[in-house]
């Protein structure tokens, strides 16, 4: 039985739990869902008494067991919305669970918004910060760029008001942390005045995409590409702002992202998966059928598109100047392998930075992300992409799919050793390590 004092925080008992593609499966013993920072404390302080785990899930999209728990499975559904809001700074305080559609919202009534955000608003905010969740745009960094304080529930069950300037290194360390220094329960985010995007959506044969990345990329605040296996049309997707008015077209939007790029696509996926023998032809017949066509509207509703289609994924950060050799190579190995996929891959560019475990640490960089629908063989195409990227000194994304072990992470992160001191103090005892985190640290 849980302590009568947690008795105020809503509990699931036995109840199993898996992530969004449903790959990664777990049977916590309970799952808690607090509503007060003083219950993440108490819940906290229960492990500690007991020798207990937990730890802390957002909305489920990441593809590794970052989150799974056999022990507690913390939730902060119940802590979301804005704390505070000083539009003098452009900052807003806002709670660790709130969504990001719900975020984006919220801070529009208030006249304001996030400078980028990535193409996915599902997430928590805590949990998009914490596996350095990105969208694209070479003068933008990842989300955890963003913040400027964290309000966090150490491993000692300290509360810690932490900013770059009463605690510098530990900031560093916060910004990306994998969950594993403490349970953040508040986010202060710097934020811009409220502003619309114009959003172009193109094909063009990807030889063309290679030899103009460079103008591309610098010349639009956001781009990026989408490449099919086996195909030659491309998507290019840009967006910059600008002052037109919002456009009105919601029956043919829902058409096109519900039905075409959703629905239609299902289907396809689903005969990829009985057929795998028909995986190129289907890839070639996506590529035949990307949109075209333009849309404006306010910022926070234009960064994300909806993902109806379940799959597994793995993405790779690399230098920025990689992405066309790197690209060439993947398509040479595709043709060499003839890999039974149909998924396109992803392409975008983030402004390095300095967080200790940020993928884009110290560089300015490209990301790669493959795809399998769910269901079919993954192992072989992820295992014979992940070669490239590393040869291209490639680091992953920590909420992806990847085979990399702690000793390559050493290698990877000059802050590694540094973290994972700050990763001691913080959690001596090692509550919030579940096996996966415990084989990594």
């Amino acid at each position: 039985m849980l302590p009568m004092k947690l008795q105020s925080t809503a509990v699931i008992r036995s109840k199993p739990w898996t992530n969004w593609s449903g790959i990664v499966q777990a049977t916590p013993r309970e799952v808690l869902l607090p509503g007060t920072i003083d219950e993440v404390v108490e819940a906290v302080q229960l492990c500690r008494r007991e020798g207990r785990t937990l730890r802390v899930v957002g909305s489920g999209h990441s593809f590794t067991p970052i989150a799974a728990s056999d022990d507690i499975l913390l939730s902060l559904d119940r802590m979301q919305g804005l704390v505070s809001i000083d539009p003098d700074a452009a900052a807003a305080t806002v709670w660790a669970g709130t969504k990001l559609r719900l975020l984006g919202e919220l801070l529009f009534e208030q006249g304001l918004a996030q400078e980028n955000l990535g193409d996915i608003d599902v997430q928590s905010i805590a949990g998009a910060i914490s596996t350095g969740t990105h969208g694209t745009g070479r003068t933008y960094g990842n989300l955890s760029t963003q913040i400027i304080g964290l309000t966090i529930v150490t491993g000692r069950g300290d509360v810690v008001e932490c900013t770059p300037e009463s605690h510098p290194e530990w900031f560093k360390a916060m910004q990306v942390s994998l969950g594993v220094l403490g349970v953040i329960v508040q986010v202060k985010l710097r934020l811009q005045n409220a502003y619309k995007l114009e959003y172009v959506s193109s094909r063009m044969p990807l030889k063309s995409c290679l030899a103009q990345l460079s103008e591309l990329a610098e010349n639009n605040r956001h781009f990026e590409f989408y490449w099919f296996p086996y195909a030659e049309p491309c998507q290019i997707k840009r967006m910059n702002i600008t002052e037109q008015e919002v456009t009105n077209r919601k029956a043919w939007e829902h058409f096109s992202d519900v039905w075409i790029e959703n629905k239609l696509f299902g289907l396809l996926s689903e005969l990829s998966r009985k057929l795998p023998s028909s995986s190129a032809v289907i890839s070639r017949l996506s590529a035949s059928q990307v949109p075209v066509g333009r849309k404006v509207n306010y910022s926070h509703r234009m960064f994300a598109t909806q993902r109806l289609v379940r799959f597994n994924e793995m993405e790779y950060n690399l230098p920025a100047e990689a992405l066309g050799e790197v690209i060439k190579e993947m398509r040479e190995e595709l043709a060499r392998g003839r890999y039974r996929v149909h998924f396109p891959v992803e392409c975008r560019y983030a402004k390095g930075d300095d967080i200790w475990l940020s993928p884009a640490n110290g560089r300015d960089s490209a990301y790669i992300a493959v795809h399998m629908y769910r269901g079919m063989p993954h192992e072989a195409y992820f295992e014979a992409m992940e070669r490239i990227f590393l040869r291209y000194g490639g680091r992953p994304h920590w909420g992806k799919m990847h085979s990399l072990q702690a000793a390559q992470f050493k290698e990877l992160y000059p802050k590694w050793e540094a973290f994972g001191a700050v990763r001691e103090a913080l959690d001596p005892d090692r509550i919030l390590l579940n096996d996966r985190m415990e084989h990594l640290f």
